[in-house]
């Protein structure tokens, strides 16, 4: 598919303060919540929708309401959880499935530790979701896991990318849709976001 750069003034905004370093957990949380919220509501857009009938104070009339399988959000443990709450927010009903990978040090080569997702994946529209695209291995090595499982429509949101990230994951799945709340300038020799944000995990909850 394709690759869409967020240029909303608010989440450009909240990425600026997410960045700085004197920015505490609590702020950091919130923000990262909001952020996922305001990329959520562009992300979500082609959502199928059926009319149905409902009666006003007024009258009776056919309007739209969301139809077929709510969708499903997928965090990348640990970082991603701190988005999932403002997807939620947007669809409460939405299921929530877990994918734990974690990065070798050395190689920086992604590892998996745990996969777990909501029943009929094949049918849902999933919505992956990690603060952090760097080399791109653990966005690369969870959609895999997703389609191994049956899952067919994959979105992915990333508050900030490195291009190398944003280069590996559409060269390994053409087929998904990435959101970028910001494209940052490169990765550096331990393979860590320039500008960055610094660890987003460590930041979401508190383990600097």
């Amino acid at each position: 598919m394709s690759v869409s750069y967020m240029t909303h003034p608010l989440i450009k905004h909240k990425i600026t303060l997410l960045r700085k370093s004197s920015t505490g957990t609590s702020e950091f949380r919130k923000l990262i919540e909001e952020i996922a919220m305001l990329m959520g509501y562009e992300a979500l857009a082609d959502l199928p929708t059926a009319d149905i009938e409902v009666t006003t104070p007024i009258e009776k009339t056919v309007q739209p309401v969301l139809n077929g399988k709510k969708p499903a959000v997928v965090p990348i443990l640990r970082a991603g959880l701190g988005m999932v709450g403002g997807i939620l927010a947007l669809i409460p009903s939405a299921k929530v499935g877990h994918i734990g990978l974690y990065r070798d040090p050395e190689t920086h080569l992604p590892h998996e530790y745990y996969c777990k997702l909501p029943d009929s994946i094949e049918e849902r529209q999933i919505i992956v979701v990690d603060p952090m695209l760097a080399t791109g291995g653990s966005a690369v090595s969870a959609v895999d896991f997703i389609k191994a499982r049956g899952g067919k429509k994959i979105k992915f949101m990333s508050v900030i990318a490195a291009p190398e990230g944003v280069s590996a994951l559409m060269k390994a799945h053409p087929d998904i849709q990435l959101y970028v709340g910001s494209l940052d300038r490169c990765l550096n020799e331990n393979a860590y976001i320039c500008p960055g944000l610094g660890d987003a995990g460590d930041r979401i909850f508190g383990t600097i």
